[in-house]
């Protein structure tokens, strides 16, 4: 069982001065999850290397047993400090691939040639595809075969708007996740602000905020054969 996590490499936060990246709770509760599952995980990004940790993901408020693991596991943390060059990944070595989420997926990611390769060919290939908070914005440009946007028709969740408004970002974001996968033609759901909320539509798994992370990861080991 092989599953590839794909990581930001993207640490502005648009023109605020501020930093951002991946969210720690949305790397660590899956990364865990796919572990003790006895998967082999292979981690990538866009510029290989240390990804960048959000700050504020680091904060005391924010951690969670998942955190609190990762934060003591020194081979974790090494995998973590080296991860493989985005370009260099693929499709067919893995059995599913899962994007945590943070702010930065919407400036790197989302945009990213061999990301929207990697996710469609993993779509073509009918292989689970998980996302949970911003990173159901890799969806941004992905397509179908047949040229329709992957998430049309699709049941789908993400970062909600509101969300979005209440950590003060909505003029900073490059889009909105709840607007861009609406705009996609995806049969978008949601839940209560910060409450955990999982989308799943064949083996598209998609998830609505870090509460969500861990339900998204399980949901998207039950896709993955053993």
């Amino acid at each position: 069982m092989k599953i590839l996590m794909v990581l930001t490499s993207h640490d502005e936060l648009g023109n605020t001065g501020k930093k951002t990246g991946f969210w720690l709770e949305e790397f660590a509760a899956p990364y865990y999850i796919f572990k003790d599952a006895g998967a082999e995980v292979t981690l990538a990004s866009p510029k290989g290397g240390q990804p960048p940790l959000d700050p504020k993901s680091d904060e005391p408020d924010f951690q969670t047993e998942a955190t609190h693991r990762f934060q003591s596991d020194v081979d974790a943390q090494q995998l973590l400090a080296n991860t493989h060059k985005l370009s260099d990944m693929n499709a067919a070595d893995f059995d599913a691939v899962f994007y945590p989420g943070g702010h930065g997926p919407l400036w790197d990611l989302a945009e990213d040639p061999n990301s929207i390769a990697l996710i469609e060919h993993f779509f073509a290939a009918d292989k689970p595809i998980g996302a949970v908070c911003h990173a159901p914005g890799i969806f941004r440009h992905t397509r179908r075969q047949d040229g329709a946007y992957l998430v049309k028709g699709k049941g789908v969740t993400g970062f909600t708007n509101s969300e979005e408004a209440a950590v003060e970002l909505v003029d900073v974001v490059p889009f909105l996740v709840e607007d861009m996968l609406k705009q996609n033609g995806g049969i978008y759901s949601k839940g209560d602000d910060w409450a955990p909320h999982v989308a799943v539509d064949g083996k598209l798994v998609t998830g609505q905020n870090p509460a969500s992370s861990a339900e998204t990861a399980q949901t998207l080991m039950g896709f993955i054969p053993a």
